[in-house]
């Protein structure tokens, strides 16, 4: 991911389903619209729900990287 500042950031690593996905819609619900979210998760499932999720809030995905055994979703709100 580059040249993305990442405006906020949550930690999910060690929850399971549907923490990672609560704790992303914390972080936008928080956030200003523009704004970078990335949530950090080791839970294979959000793989498929985060970004799922993501198109059904009409929220725009950026994508998703590996990090330290775990995978960095990123995220920016649009409205």
């Amino acid at each position: 991911m580059q040249s993305i500042t990442i405006t906020r950031e949550a930690d999910a690593r060690g929850s399971f389903c549907p923490g990672p996905l609560l704790e992303l819609i914390r972080q936008i619900k928080m956030a200003q619209v523009g704004d970078v979210i990335a949530v950090i998760s080791s839970d294979e499932g959000s793989k498929k729900d985060i970004p799922a999720w993501l198109a059904k809030a009409k929220q725009e995905f950026l994508g998703m990287e590996e990090v330290d055994g775990a995978t960095r979703f990123i995220c920016r709100k649009i409205k």
